[in-house]
């Protein structure tokens, strides 16, 4: 009984869960910004290479 009070009251693995929550958040944000500029980006380059193309010729 007295290790499950201290395990309840132990908070070492708590900072390690923040941790991971924390990770895991910047991680979505991050690929949710690629994704939905992603997208964007190729579009433009592939219009900038077209007019660079059509440029050269």
């Amino acid at each position: 009984m007295k290790f499950i009070k201290n395990f309840i009251k132990e908070e070492d693995g708590v900072t390690a869960i923040e941790y991971a929550l924390i990770a895991s958040l910047i991680a979505g944000v991050i690929i949710t910004a690629v994704t939905l500029l992603g997208g964007n980006i190729s579009s433009m380059f592939n219009a900038l290479a077209g007019k660079i193309s059509t440029t050269v010729k």
